[in-house]
């Protein structure tokens, strides 16, 4: 029997929760299972449709009380009416809304139930939902650690680590750029040409660590290196002061010549992979390293704070690139080292997609 999987989440618009919810759901389809998703509406709801997936779209990340508990009878008639075996909720509110609904079955028509936690939720009774799954999946070791820290009611034995993993074809080792797009590259950044990349990508906003990116580019080249600081990452509106403050630094350390802000932009791919070192900043340990994994598949050099998500990465795969966490100087100081002599990424790579697919759809198959 190949089960019939409903993934549930707010909506199905960008970022990793949703990719990683589309990966899931078509290679369920390709495996001959029956995917179902329920979310809000969002840009990546045509390629989950063309992939095989049925959606279904109701306001299940809407924060509104009324909203939400309306939809909790829609939602158990669902789970009636439909042969679903496992419900997977990828989101606080949402996995109120199926539990809820999910609870009321008879037990006898009652779907195995399992939640992935995603990140550092704020601890309170709202986020525990997330670990009350029948099988809890945490996306790093640091995810897992926070779980029996926060939750000591939770089983070990039912939570599975399962990091996240990309396609060696979206992101091929020492994928170069193509004529066109290094043309128009050019042309745009000109300041570019033939210097020493240290790129950031994340958007701006404090915590992902712009201040000290800033402060490294400035002191590497007061040390004498020439480098050049490029920070990819779109601004919001409510971040737009934070941009000015930024620049008003660089301007105010004349270092305006060593920077570029290059905006959000579709093709970190590309802008990665022409980067002598990529960075990974966050000031808050994050779920998992995706931005520094990305690189690493692409064989660029990643320097990354050691805490969260991206230190299990450098550990596995990179561990000269792990700098101590919050230290402008030790960053500064691995930035000279691979200077002068540049270290060589491994084509080995264990934080593959189809790893994490295959640990994923094992779980919803073990019940059955």
């Amino acid at each position: 029997m190949k089960p019939t999987v409903l993934q549930i989440l707010p909506e199905l618009d960008c970022g990793g929760v949703e990719r990683g919810t589309l990966d899931v759901a078509s290679e369920l389809v390709r495996r001959g299972h029956r995917s179902i998703v329920i979310s809000g509406p969002g840009r990546l709801v045509p390629e989950l449709i063309d992939s095989g997936s049925e959606h279904i779209n109701l306001p299940v990340g809407k924060k509104s009380l009324i909203s939400a508990v309306t939809l909790i009878p829609t939602l158990r008639k669902l789970f009636e009416e439909e042969p679903i075996d496992v419900i997977h909720a990828r989101s606080r509110l949402p996995a109120w809304l199926a539990y809820l609904a999910w609870k009321k079955l008879k037990p006898e028509n009652k779907p195995i139930f399992i939640t992935t936690v995603h990140g550092p939720y704020t601890v309170n009774r709202y986020s525990k939902i997330m670990t009350v799954g029948q099988r809890v999946i945490a996306t790093s070791e640091y995810i897992k650690k926070y779980i029996l820290d926060n939750y000591p009611t939770v089983d070990e034995k039912n939570i599975e680590v399962i990091h996240r993993g990309i396609s060696r074809n979206s992101y091929p080792f020492k994928y170069k750029p193509s004529c066109d797009w290094l043309t128009e590259w050019n042309k745009q950044y000109p300041e570019l040409n033939n210097k020493f990349i240290i790129t950031l990508p994340a958007r701006i906003t404090r915590w992902k660590g712009h201040n000290d990116f800033v402060d490294i580019i400035t002191r590497a080249n007061t040390m004498g290196l020439n480098v050049h600081g490029l920070i990819a990452g779109g601004t919001e509106p409510n971040k737009e002061r934070y941009l000015q403050e930024l620049k008003s630094i660089i301007e105010q350390n004349k270092m305006g010549d060593h920077f570029t802000f290059a905006g959000h932009r579709d093709d970190m791919k590309d802008i990665m992979s022409i980067s002598n070192i990529v960075l990974s900043l966050a000031k808050i340990p994050e779920a998992f390293g995706r931005t520094a994994l990305e690189a690493l598949f692409l064989g660029v050099p990643v320097i990354a704070y050691d805490h969260g998500g991206a230190a299990e990465v450098l550990s596995e795969l990179f561990p000269k690139g792990k700098a101590k966490p919050l230290s402008v100087d030790s960053v500064v100081s691995l930035i000279s080292e691979f200077y002068e002599t540049m270290p060589e990424v491994p084509e080995r790579n264990s934080f593959t997609l189809e790893t994490m697919l295959d640990k994923t759809i094992s779980i919803y198959n073990s019940f059955y």
